[in-house]
């Protein structure tokens, strides 16, 4: 039976349909087209009968998918454009592939089987995927779109230009560098250059989700953005006993039950070195006393690799930029299961990423069955194993020694064969 929307109310769930509202923009584009809250909001169609989305609602949807999942990871400009060049904005756009004998669906075009790998092998489990017609959701195949270009972001271990994971995007990774998608990278930049301005797409904040909403100030009550939400009454509790931890926290007026997570000018949620530093030290307490990880090399990878911002930086997710694939093969190959992940979202969860992050730290000092210097295991934990050269450690090491000397005094790690 083929799929058929009319309404917004037959494509989103009903608190994304709630989220839409609440863009000024939005709301102003619905009430002015006659919609109403207590009424069903009809889908704007073409001449053909097409139901599409309208530029407003399509960088809203952009911009709430960022916000709660991709946050400083992907532009949602970059969707935008894509999503107007796959398919004018169509979620029931549907295209057969000859060659892939398989048909790409909705907004972003998504083949099945890559929605198929990215929730199963990726983690990306934000939308449950009952059947191939739940790709047609424009919230549901934004979300699956934003993931695949993220994974290009960072394919073979390297760091991707947009314009490599745009021609990847439309040409597979074989076709990146190849002429025939040269047309595409072109006509997408005159796309993008014709959208609204950057802070057309701001996303206000109602519209980031309990997870991720913006506060005016650096410490700020609102619902959600506590730590409590993102961390376990024990682990919460384990912080409150640190002496230094405490002394910040009631400086700042935090209370038990209601620690408020810090935002930069950006809107980014990090935590303070001291945060950083009780959390370290709690999950090597608690699960790896026996394997004398430092706390200070811990807290410097995560200066490194996020910045401290909680939902990581590029392309590195979490703290300490452990990616999903990497978390479960630790979590169920080498029996790491103080914590289990069964999404990429729970890797923005601090205490979460510390543990992951140690663990494969603690697999590193010993790769392939030897005892590997701290030249190694910090170019390693950075690039991954197979990548490092010992002769160009130069610039990563620098990184690592500017970062460790805001946890501890460097001369006690220098003099010692090993970091960890």
């Amino acid at each position: 039976m083929a799929v058929s929307f009319r309404y917004w109310d037959d494509c989103v769930a009903p608190q994304d349909l709630e989220t839409m509202w609440k863009d000024p923009d939005v709301k102003n584009e619905w009430i002015n087209a006659g919609e109403d809250k207590e009424s069903k909001v009809h889908l704007s169609r073409d001449p053909d009968g097409h139901p599409f989305l309208t530029q407003i609602e399509m960088k809203a949807v952009a911009g709430i998918i960022v916000h709660r999942h991709y946050v400083s990871q992907i532009d949602s400009e970059m969707l935008c454009a894509i999503a107007e060049l796959e398919s004018d904005r169509q979620p029931l756009c549907t295209h057969y592939i000859k060659k892939k004998k398989a048909s790409t669906m909705g907004i972003m075009q998504i083949f099945p089987k890559t929605a198929e790998w990215l929730v199963r092998e990726l983690g990306y489990t934000a939308y449950q995927i009952k059947d191939s017609n739940t790709l047609y959701m424009p919230f549901v195949n934004v979300y699956l779109g934003a993931a695949y270009l993220k994974w290009l972001s960072t394919y073979d271990h390297k760091e991707r230009s947009e314009e490599f994971m745009v021609r990847a995007y439309r040409g597979d990774i074989k076709k990146a560098n190849h002429k025939s998608t040269l047309p595409y990278w072109k006509r997408y930049l005159s796309v993008k250059e014709s959208l609204p301005s950057r802070n057309f797409f701001d996303v206000h904040p109602t519209l980031a989700g309990p997870s991720s909403t913006i506060p005016e100030t650096n410490k700020q009550s609102i619902a959600g953005m506590i730590w409590d939400s993102r961390a376990s009454p024990d682990d919460m509790n384990d912080m409150w006993n640190k002496s230094y931890v405490r002394k910040e926290w009631t400086k700042c007026g935090e209370k038990r039950g209601k620690v408020n997570i810090s935002h930069d000018t950006n809107k980014r949620p990090y935590v303070s070195r001291m945060e950083l530093r009780g959390v370290a030290e709690v999950i090597l307490t608690k699960h790896f006393s026996t394997q004398k990880v430092q706390a200070s090399v811990l807290c410097a990878m995560a200066e490194i690799v996020s910045m401290r911002y909680l939902n990581g930086v590029g392309q590195r997710i979490g703290l300490m930029g452990i990616d999903y694939p990497t978390a479960r093969w630790l979590y169920r190959d080498l029996d790491y299961k103080a914590y289990n992940v069964k999404s990429v979202e729970d890797l923005t969860w601090p205490f979460v990423s510390m543990y992951f992050g140690a663990a494969y730290l603690s697999w590193l000092t010993n790769y392939e069955g030897s005892e590997r210097s701290p030249q190694f295991i910090v170019q390693a934990y950075l690039t991954g194993p197979q990548n490092v050269n010992l002769k160009e450690t130069g610039p990563s090491w620098l990184k690592f020694e500017e970062a460790i000397s805001h946890y501890e005094d460097l001369s006690k790690v220098q003099g010692d064969c090993s970091i960890l």
